[in-house]
């Protein structure tokens, strides 16, 4: 009898324990994105045939994110007040980090440089502009816009620093799509836009 109640009592926890990890295996597996830079669209023939001496060195960074925004998950906005953290769709490494280097792959192509380094740089570096970001909203919503809001300020250091420029931006472009695929690429083509106006903010300085 105390055999018998043994045997059963082992099939019940062994069924439980298959019960349990059959819906721990079929959860959904996370899904990691990355922000591209677009250089490729990018006319780099025009930049190669530019003048070298009015190239310039460049600086990216500090560049910050807003807090909310500092997570591993993606973010998406549900409502003016709302925002949705999702489980299974990561950025695959901290858009601290992965937003500098967007900004430098796309200015390099923009512009005619000498090189563009990312914060903190060695003193002994001669950088001609130093460019400053802050990223305060860059979210938005599956199926509808990504929205980006940003201020930057560009920085002098031929000389003595000095501050050249500083503007505050908002840009929307639509995600075509109802994936996080979608809405990653939405906010590239955003960061995109704003690179291109950064470039255009150093084009413009003597």
């Amino acid at each position: 009898m105390t055999n018998c109640l043994l045997r059963q009592s082992t099939t019940v926890v062994l069924t439980a324990l298959f019960i349990l990890l059959g819906g721990c295996s079929s959860s959904s597996p996370t899904r990691f994105y990355v922000l591209r830079s677009w250089s490729d669209s990018m006319n780099k023939k025009e930049l190669q045939a530019s003048d070298r001496k009015r190239c310039v060195s460049i600086g990216i960074g500090p560049v910050r994110v807003a807090d909310y925004l500092d997570r591993p998950q993606i973010v998406t906005r549900v409502a003016l007040n709302e925002v949705k953290v999702a489980e299974f769709d990561q950025w695959a490494e901290p858009l601290k980090q992965n937003i500098p280097r967007v900004l430098a792959d796309n200015l390099s192509a923009l512009l005619c440089t000498k090189v563009v380094i990312l914060f903190p740089w060695n003193a002994s570096v001669p950088i001609d502009f130093q460019v400053e970001v802050e990223i305060n909203r860059l979210d938005g919503n599956l199926g509808g816009d990504s929205t980006l809001e940003a201020q930057w300020m560009a920085f002098d250091l031929r000389g003595p620093k000095r501050l050249l420029a500083a503007k505050k931006l908002s840009f929307t472009e639509s995600t075509g799509g109802q994936d996080y695929l979608m809405l990653v690429l939405a906010h590239s083509r955003n960061l995109e836009a704003l690179s291109r106006d950064i470039a255009a903010g150093i084009e413009a300085f003597p």
